[in-house]
């Protein structure tokens, strides 16, 4: 099916259509349509996962003109590859759930609420399949529109104060990113390129100063995204204000836009700058790890408490994703899944006891695991995949971002980092006895009921999602490797060649063991990058001899040659 991306990205618009014509007082219709929209573009991206093919090239291609205004040349060019693929499912499936959650908890202007929902998938699914560096950013801006009302509307008594915060935060990002794509596209057209298409400019050779410009906007950017700190103090207001569906998808979705951009973006096209700044990465990501922990374990509000482990939880993905190797990009990509299913459903916790209960204070509760034991069994698996217990999802990633981070530059990075494993326990099993033990001796907690069936059903899918990656991530890895050794492949030539800034923050080449992950050459046997690449891949066998990473002539896709500094 050629046009399956296009279909799963726009079904949930014609479901806007729809919903126009149902009237607004049909709450009931209104949500079961919504529903059933969310679900049917479920099914109907799982066409994309069983016809994707596990090799690193983009996938489901659909490349067409669009815009041609004066010198600017626009096409609508989306595909996936081994990177994108697992995010696009990861949307797919959330939004049913987050649909369903909001059966009970929004009752005032549900038309409005369910259109927000349905634009607000297009744009992520959007995003996440864009090949045109212009037909990302309208996805991107058009992501922050839904989510804006989704807070602003339909928020907490603060949510007036938590959605302006959003808005500003973002788009000061997304004007630094606007200037830094219409800046690198007059770059191209220097070289010969003649629209904004991502690949193209692969091949774009900058100098290093323009990479730091660059960078540096692009950076600003997805950090805000992320967040990272210093950035992150918008992600706070705008969980605790949201609506339980908006949190869930803000936790499970939205934050993955900043460590996709990176990934997607600034990495391939400005490899040697992104090299260069790593140390700094990777000091804000160990800073956001400690500190969000630490800031999480004096929280008396559950949901704030969730909301700063998400700051903790992506500070170890780009600890990761800087990590510049299979295993730490690996573990990156893995975490992001992961934090999708288990902090979602942390926040879907949240949103079921505060529908009873109208608080969220952790000194309200007390003991509740006698009152509501399906609740409290839930509860518990969700935190052990929070903390990254073996056998859960949380562990699989985190083990390798550690894996891959500490065999890269970022040894003594990673070495610091490890102290957020065992704060994120504390914080974590803490909140969880408080809530969940002790004496039940208030009266409101005392009258609660257990989980109903829907409620049941909302979770089942993440509970069973939490063992399946957690026991056997194989499949998961499998599809996103290829694609994750050819990005390494072309960024690994910056590794070479470049002094990382400041050069006293890293191991210099010359101390590096031999065999280092982080520096060495693409395998070419059947565990690497040249036995899985099509031919002439910039991973595989037709490397000429002593080319830095390899970037053979006549492939498109392929890293270029970068001159040492």
């Amino acid at each position: 099916m050629s046009n399956v991306l296009s279909l799963t990205t726009f079904l949930p618009i014609l479901g806007v259509l729809l919903l126009l014509f149902i009237p607004k007082e049909s709450k009931g219709v209104l949500r079961n349509v919504t529903l059933a929209v969310t679900v049917v573009t479920f099914l109907v991206s799982l066409l994309i996962l069983f016809g994707f093919k596990t090799n690193a090239e983009f996938q489901f291609v659909e490349n067409m003109p669009w815009i041609a205004a004066g010198p600017f040349v626009m096409r609508y060019n989306i595909g996936i590859d081994g990177i994108s693929l697992w995010l696009v499912i990861l949307t797919t499936f959330i939004m049913p759930i987050a649909v369903l959650s909001t059966f009970t908890a929004v009752e005032e202007k549900v038309k409005e609420y369910m259109i927000c929902l349905l634009l607000l998938e297009t744009g992520m699914l959007g995003a996440f399949i864009s090949l045109d560096l212009f037909l990302f950013y309208i996805f991107w801006e058009v992501m922050l529109i839904p989510m804006y009302f989704m807070i602003g509307i339909w928020g907490g008594k603060n949510k007036i104060y938590a959605a302006v915060k959003f808005f500003i935060y973002t788009m000061v990002g997304s004007l630094l990113m606007l200037v830094a794509l219409i800046f690198l596209y007059f770059k191209g057209m220097q070289a010969g390129i003649t629209d904004f298409s991502l690949l193209h400019f692969f091949n774009l050779k900058l100098d290093i100063a323009t990479q730091i410009w660059l960078f540096l906007a692009f950076a600003f950017a997805f950090a805000i995204k992320v967040p990272m700190f210093p950035l992150h103090t918008w992600l706070p207001d705008a969980h605790t204000e949201a609506p339980t569906a908006g949190s869930v998808i803000l936790a499970a979705v939205l934050l993955k836009m900043g460590t996709y951009g990176y990934v997607r973006f600034a990495m391939p096209l400005i490899p040697e700058a992104a090299y260069k700044f790593a140390p700094l990465i990777a000091t804000l990501a160990v800073i956001g790890i400690i500190y969000a922990a630490l800031v999480a374990m004096v929280q008396e509000d559950v949901k704030k408490l969730v909301a700063y482990s998400s700051v903790a939880h992506l500070g170890f993905v780009m600890l990761g994703v800087f990590a510049f190797n299979v295993e730490g990009i690996t573990g990156g990509m893995l975490q992001m899944l992961n934090h999708g299913v288990s902090t979602g459903a942390l926040f879907l916790i949240v949103g079921f006891i505060y529908e009873r209960r109208h608080t969220r204070l952790i000194t309200d509760f007390g003991g509740l695991s006698k009152q509501m034991p399906i609740f409290a069994t839930i509860f518990m698996i969700v935190t052990f995949s929070s903390v990254g217990l073996p056998g859960t999802n949380g562990f699989v990633g985190e083990f390798l971002i550690l894996i891959g981070a500490f065999e890269s530059h970022l040894r003594w990075w990673t070495v610091v980092a490890t102290s957020g494993v065992i704060l994120s326990a504390v914080y974590m099993l803490w909140v969880f006895q408080r809530v969940m033990f002790g004496e039940l001796d208030n009266p409101k907690n005392q009258k609660l009921n257990d989980l109903n069936a829907r409620e049941i059903t909302i979770m089942v899918p993440l509970i069973i999602l939490v063992f399946v990656m957690g026991i056997y991530p194989k499949p998961v890895i499998d599809r996103m490797d290829p694609a994750i050794k050819k990005l390494v492949s072309q960024v690994r030539p910056a590794a070479l060649n470049v002094k990382v800034m400041p050069a006293a923050m890293s191991m210099p080449a010359a101390e590096m063991p031999a065999g280092h992950s982080g520096m060495q050459q693409m395998p070419t046997d059947n565990a690497g990058a040249g036995a899985q690449m099509p031919a002439g891949h910039p991973g595989g066998d037709q490397m000429p001899a002593g080319h830095p990473g390899g970037s053979p002539a006549g492939n498109p896709h392929a890293a270029p040659a970068v001159k040492p500094h």
